[in-house]
C-alpha cells in the first residue's frame, strides 16, 4: 500500500517562490498519480497513439505556464503562487493504464458536468474554484486549448486518500463482500446481492495510486493514519479530524447528488472524490466531481439487483477491454472508432440527463 508523503515536503503544496526552478522535477499530487516532472511527459507521450482526430486534445502544450505535471487525464500548470491551471484532455484510462487514443470531446464534456456539480454542491463544502476566466491566464495562441476544458483553481494541499463513497454493491466492493461479509472494514448485512442497494451510503476510502499500481482499499482507520502523516505538520489529531470532515462530507455530497441524479433517471451507484485544505485547515472539494470518469451511472429503468447493469460511464469501455488477450497493463491496445464514439456518446448523454441541458461543443 502506497501512503503519500507529507505534503509540505512536496513544491506543488508550497508558494512558487519559495521553491528554486531546479526543484521542479519533484513528485506532485496529479489525478491521483505522482509524475516525477522530469519523467511525467514521456509517462503520456511515450504511449503509442493513433491519429487523433481533429476535434481531439489528447495532451495540451501550454508554453506560457510553467508546467507541474500531467495525470491520467488533467495537465496541470501553475498561474501563481496561490492558483493553479488544471486542462482536462480527452485522455482516457481503464484499469489504470492510459489508452492510446482519445476521446473526442471527452474533457469538455467532465469539466461542464464537474462545474455542475461544484456549483450545485457549494453549500455542502467549499470547492476549488476561482472564479476566474482560463483564457485570461494563457497566452492568445493558447486559449483553443482551454476553451471549455479547464479551470483555474486554488492551490490547495491534497489528503493523500481517495474519499470513495457506495451507495450500491458493486466492482471490488462487491468482491470484498463475498469475502468478509463488509466492504473496507464496514459490516453490512447477510444476504445481499450483486448490484444490491445498501441500507446506507458507506464511506469506503482507498489509495492514491502512483503510475502503473492500483489503488487499494483501505479501512477508515487507516485513512486517518495516512492523513495524520500527510499533515504531520499541523497540530496533533488535525490529520485525523481532517479525515473525519471528508468522510462527513463526502457522504453529504453523494447523498445530495444521488437525490439529484434519480429525479433524472440515473443512479449513483458509487462515487470517488478528492479533497484538500488551505492554509487555514479548511477542508475543500478538489479535482472533479460527479462524473463519468469518477462515478458509476446507471439508467435507473435497466436497474435489476443481482444483475451488472448497464452504464454511463467507463465500464462500457472496460468491458470491451475484457473481451481482448491484453493483460491490463501499458502499453494498452489502440480503440477502435465505434468504441470511441459509444464511450463519447454514453458520457454525453449522463451530462445532459444530470444538467438538464443540451451539450454543445
Amino acid at each position: 500500500m502506497w501512503v503519500a508523503e507529507p505534503a509540505t515536503d512536496l513544491p506543488y503544496n508550497r508558494p512558487l517562490g519559495a521553491v528554486p526552478p531546479d526543484q521542479f522535477t519533484g513528485r506532485f499530487f496529479v489525478d491521483t498519480l505522482v509524475f516525477p516532472l522530469s519523467d511525467q511527459a514521456d509517462n503520456v507521450t511515450q504511449i503509442p497513439t493513433s491519429a487523433a482526430p481533429a476535434s481531439a486534445l489528447f495532451q495540451s502544450s501550454i508554453k506560457s505556464l510553467p508546467l507541474l505535471g500531467r495525470g491520467k487525464v488533467r495537465d496541470i500548470y501553475a498561474v501563481d503562487s496561490d492558483k493553479l491551471l488544471i486542462v482536462t484532455s480527452d485522455r482516457i484510462s481503464a484499469f489504470d493504464v492510459v489508452m492510446p487514443d482519445p476521446v473526442p470531446g471527452k474533457g469538455k464534456v467532465l469539466t461542464r458536468l464537474a462545474g455542475f456539480w461544484f456549483t450545485k454542491l457549494a453549500d455542502i463544502v467549499p470547492n476549488q474554484l476561482t472564479g476566474i476566466d482560463p483564457e485570461s491566464v494563457v497566452a492568445a495562441d493558447e486559449r483553443e486549448q482551454v476553451r471549455g476544458r479547464a479551470l483555474v483553481v486554488k492551490r490547495l494541499r491534497p489528503l493523500p486518500i481517495e474519499a470513495v463513497v457506495r451507495g450500491y454493491l458493486i466492482g471490488s466492493g462487491w468482491k470484498d463482500y463475498q469475502i468478509t461479509g463488509g466492504v473496507c472494514g464496514v459490516p453490512l448485512p447477510i444476504g445481499l446481492r450483486l448490484a444490491s442497494k445498501l441500507p446506507a451510503p458507506i464511506f469506503t476510502p482507498a489509495t492514491k495510486a502512483v503510475i502503473g499500481e492500483h489503488d487499494e482499499n483501505i479501512s477508515f482507520a487507516q485513512a486517518q493514519t495516512a492523513c495524520e502523516r500527510a499533515f504531520a505538520d499541523l497540530p496533533a489529531g488535525d490529520g485525523q479530524t481532517i479525515a473525519e470532515q471528508a468522510r462527513a462530507a463526502a457522504i453529504a455530497l453523494y447523498t445530495t447528488a444521488a437525490a439529484h441524479a434519480a429525479a433524472r433517471g440515473i443512479i449513483i451507484a458509487d462515487t470517488k472524490f478528492e479533497f484538500g485544505v488551505d492554509g487555514a485547515g479548511t477542508l475543500h472539494l478538489i479535482d472533479e466531481a460527479l462524473t463519468p470518469d469518477s462515478s458509476r451511472f446507471w439508467p435507473a429503468d435497466a436497474y435489476r439487483e443481482g444483475e451488472n447493469p448497464p452504464s454511463y460511464d467507463k465500464q462500457y469501455l472496460r468491458d470491451y477491454l475484457e473481451t481482448l488477450d491484453w493483460n491490463k497493463q501499458a502499453p494498452a491496445p489502440s480503440l477502435p472508432p465505434a468504441v470511441l464514439a459509444q464511450t463519447q456518446a454514453k458520457y454525453t448523454e449522463a451530462c445532459e440527463r444530470l444538467t438538464g441541458e443540451s451539450f454543445v461543443d
